[in-house]
């Protein structure tokens, strides 16, 4: 048994860790392995102490010492967040099995280690296996509204509306101003006149003084303005809220035009790359802009019953990074694109495969990626992968444009910058169009193109065009797709559980004066409309 001097500087440092005193923390710990050296518990805390200081690779290998010592649901959680932030999504499985193994031993956890577990399963796509973890969370800190709130969010992204709503109105009644729960309610289900958030939205708007609340909510009011048929209100809401997001970026759009140009350029290199070894999986790739009917075509091909869908992944793009040996801030950048030209595709492809093995709800099967942003990838993708099949999106120029300015993407992700403002995501919209078409010359018949408003028009028909392209035999399922029970963490996670309906054509129609300056960008471009 640890004697009680050092029980005691274990506790002093979980102290100190828990008050940000991280010098002090750090010598308690060390004082503890100076006596013993297999002490996971301090292991654990001066891993902590690494990873909070930024020394991430540092706070790894102590975690795993801790762990490999003695297996806790903490240390193996915490591992598991560590794998996640170095893009080891299979390590990180491992650790959160690991954390299910020590709890099915009767291992204690308390609330914010079973927050941690279920965040990481998120961050993995495994919103099912999540839910667990975030609800115990809530049962231990039933006054913590982030472990509300992500128990909420899980439950509206695997399909259990009613319970979400009751959760995102419990954290509203403990916290009235929390915008992210008023913008995750509002997304819940499309409102009406009798029943909708509107005067709430309105008053906790008005109090609202933070930057990203005034952004949620501008989002959710707009939202919800438009489903009662306030259209010219909502979009002022948007506007508003776009307006303002956007002086707080340090963006133009000739950063995204300079990546077109570098693919573009840099293609020539790519296409005589080796391919070495190339993978024999056959996964499909759903691309396009985003909000132009990925989701839709993911959950009709993964209703196939020999389909899966991986979600959206950044696997790809983080292989093409790993490859190209630039370590920038961003996944995707100039200097990246040039220095992967004239690596072995196979690699890549490899690479790809054993990224995305991890998300996976069912080894062994053929799997969907629906990231969209992959467009920018998508001649690598047909090389690095050679029996992979490529879909685009495509949806009419104005309604694209409407439909990525009103829909709130993660705005700590670099690859949305352009979405908060009209002439920009209509400027982007020429790039994406050029560059589908430069694939199209460069690879012809590699990529299926599938208008939108063709499947709502003509659903079987396109459907069986769909499952062609992929390889697949003809299934009824596949035409019923809102019934697919798979979770889905996407802004159309309330549209795919519906049948497919017509009120989202040509909805740009009732905001055709404000989309001018798009429209005439587009025109401009050549881009017919």
């Amino acid at each position: 048994m640890m004697p009680h001097f050092l029980l005691s500087n274990l506790k002093q440092a979980r102290s100190a860790l828990e008050q940000g005193n991280l010098p002090k923390a750090h010598s308690l710990a060390m004082a503890v392995v100076a006596q013993d050296a297999r002490s996971a518990a301090a292991y654990f805390l001066l891993g902590v102490c690494e990873i909070t200081r930024g020394n991430i690779r540092a706070g790894k290998d102590l975690l795993e010492t801790s762990v490999g010592f003695e297996p806790s649901v903490e240390g193996c959680a915490q591992l598991a967040r560590v794998f996640l932030l170095l893009r080891r999504d299979a390590d990180a499985l491992t650790a959160l099995q690991e954390a299910e193994s020590c709890l099915n031993a009767g291992k204690k956890s308390d609330a914010i280690t079973r927050d941690t577990i279920g965040c990481a399963y998120s961050r993995l796509g495994m919103h099912t296996a999540s839910l667990a973890h975030f609800e115990a969370a809530t049962r231990g800190a039933p006054s913590n509204t982030a472990f509300l709130y992500n128990w909420a969010v899980a439950l509206s992204f695997v399909g259990r509306i009613d319970e979400a709503d009751k959760a995102f109105e419990a954290l509203i009644a403990r916290a009235p101003d929390n915008a992210r729960a008023h913008h995750g309610l509002s997304g819940l289900r499309r409102q009406t006149a009798e029943h909708n958030h509107v005067p709430r939205l309105r008053a906790t708007l008005a109090r609202a003084e933070d930057p990203e609340a005034r952004l949620l909510l501008g989002y959710a009011l707009s939202k919800e303005l438009e489903e009662i048929g306030q259209a010219k209100e909502s979009f002022q809401f948007l506007f508003d809220a776009n307006k303002a997001h956007k002086k707080q970026l340090a963006y133009s759009i000739e950063q995204d035009e300079k990546i077109f140009d570098a693919i573009e350029q840099n293609w020539p290199l790519y296409a005589q790359a080796p391919v070495n070894n190339a993978p024999v999986e056959a996964p499909v790739f759903i691309i396009g802009m985003p909000r132009t009917g990925t989701t839709l075509v993911d959950r009709i091909i993964s209703s196939h019953p020999d389909m899966v869908s991986a979600g959206e992944l950044q696997a790809f793009p983080i292989a093409v990074k790993a490859a190209s040996g630039v370590r920038t801030r961003l996944v995707l950048d100039v200097e990246t694109i040039a220095k992967a030209a004239d690596k072995n595709l196979g690699m890549i492809g490899r690479d790809y495969i054993a990224r995305a093995r991890s998300h996976l709800p069912a080894q062994g099967m053929r799997f969907s990626d629906k990231f969209p942003g992959n467009f920018m990838y998508a001649g690598l993708i047909a090389r690095a992968l050679p029996s992979a099949r490529i879909i685009c999106l495509r949806r009419h120029p104005m309604d694209t444009v409407l439909s990525n300015f009103k829909n709130l993407f993660a705005t700590t992700s670099r690859y949305y910058d352009y979405s908060y403002s009209i002439e920009d995501i209509a400027r982007y919209y020429v790039r994406f169009d050029k560059l589908m078409r430069f694939w199209q010359k460069e690879m012809p018949g590699r990529i299926l193109e599938v208008q939108y408003e063709n499947i709502v028009l003509d659903q079987e028909n396109i459907t069986r065009n769909i499952l062609e392209h992929c390889g697949l035999s003809w299934n009824d399922a596949c035409l019923s797709f809102h019934k697919n029970s798979a979770a889905v963490s996407t802004p159309s996670a309330a549209q795919v559980r519906r049948p497919l309906y017509r009120d989202a054509l040509e909805r740009w129609k009732q905001h055709e004066e404000a989309l001018m300056p798009a429209r005439r960008i587009l025109e401009q471009a050549g881009i017919a409309l």
